[in-house]
């Protein structure tokens, strides 16, 4: 690759060009990680092996403390090396659903729209909310992020499902114990090299204005985008933009990637022979439990990965139910994934 890229006649094809400097930056940072810590697991077992002979306990337990980070580092960076499906590389598109349960349930929803922000911003992805629809008293009906960044498909395509929470309710005068759904859904974002074709003739588009604080202009015409794709019922929106061409363009990408992850799922269906996670939103169907009250705790119910601090895990720390979901997905045993994890 350094050699390819250093040949002039490479920017003939630029589109060619930057495809393959994103890969060269992608391994070389790979590559310059993985050496980092092997530099770093040879010194500090110098620095053991020096404080032992030196009888300085103090080393020691730093350089042991150093070499615990360094695994959980090591364990994240094995989970990366099972992302090589087609798409995981690939930027993504992430849709929040509130259930049953109106004002709770629209809370629940933009809770979780916080959450996965929150994550995003941990890994350094950029976040764009191409569409939401408020609630009638408080949080949202539904909402669309785009995640953009490297392996973003990857390490959230295990989120997809129903996520169920329990709490005292706010809105609740009695206040009394409430349990709510919202669901995830999340697609990648389709490059030029993969071709979706859609006939036109199966969709309806429909146009509507914007909700949300907006401008001026956002919420006088009629700039937001839906739509529906009859064949499949697959339905997308888009509002981002004040100009009703750009949300449209926009919205067919969106299409194209449901229509492709609607594939990619067949496929990993039919080698797997497992369901799909897209079902009701409601009792039975949940991935991971979130309780707030009588006690704290957040469990995730397919690989038995749990937390006790769900104010961490709603602030963005989900990388070890991701890691355990990602691991359990290719071993397909939740017991071992849950004990190599602790």
């Amino acid at each position: 690759m350094n050699n390819k890229a250093e040949d002039p006649s490479l920017w003939n094809d630029a589109a060619e060009a930057q495809k393959l400097m994103r890969e060269r930056q992608q391994l070389d940072e790979s590559i310059s990680g993985l050496r980092r810590l092997e530099q770093q697991l040879k010194d500090n077992i110098e620095l053991i092996e020096l404080g032992e002979d030196e009888g300085d306990s103090a080393i020691v337990t730093e350089a042991e403390e150093a070499l615990r980070q360094l695994r959980s580092e090591a364990v994240k960076k094995q989970v990366e090396a099972m992302l090589s499906g087609e798409a995981d590389r690939n930027d993504t598109y992430l849709e929040v659903h509130s259930g049953a349960g109106g004002t709770e349930s629209q809370d629940w929803a933009n809770m979780l729209l916080r959450m996965y922000t929150r994550w995003a911003e941990r890994q350094g992805y950029k976040v764009e909310l191409l569409e939401v629809q408020d609630g009638e008293e408080a949080g949202i009906k539904s909402a669309t992020l785009l995640v953009k960044g490297h392996n973003a498909y990857g390490w959230l395509k295990t989120e997809s499902g129903v996520h169920r929470l329990v709490r005292i309710s706010p809105y609740d005068s009695n206040a009394r114990r409430h349990t709510s759904f919202s669901s995830i859904w999340v697609y990648p974002v389709v490059d030029e090299s993969i071709q979706i074709d859609i006939n036109e003739s199966d969709c309806r588009i429909d146009t509507y204005r914007s909700s949300g604080a907006g401008g001026q202009h956002v919420n006088t015409t009629d700039s937001a985008v839906r739509i529906t794709h009859m064949p499949s019922g697959i339905v997308v929106q888009c509002q981002q933009e004040r100009s009703q061409h750009k949300n449209r363009a926009k919205a067919w990408d969106m299409l194209r990637a449901r229509l492709y992850e609607a594939e990619l799922k067949k496929r990993e269906e039919a080698a797997n022979a497992e369901a799909a996670s897209k079902t009701d939103i409601g009792w039975g169907h949940q991935i991971r439990s979130y309780v707030l009250q009588p006690y704290q705790l957040v469990k995730d119910l397919r690989t038995g990965v749990e937390s006790t601090s769900p104010s961490d895990v709603l602030d963005g720390e989900l990388d070890d139910f991701m890691e355990a979901a990602l691991a359990h997905r290719v071993s397909g045993g939740a017991d071992a994934v849950v004990e190599d994890l602790s």
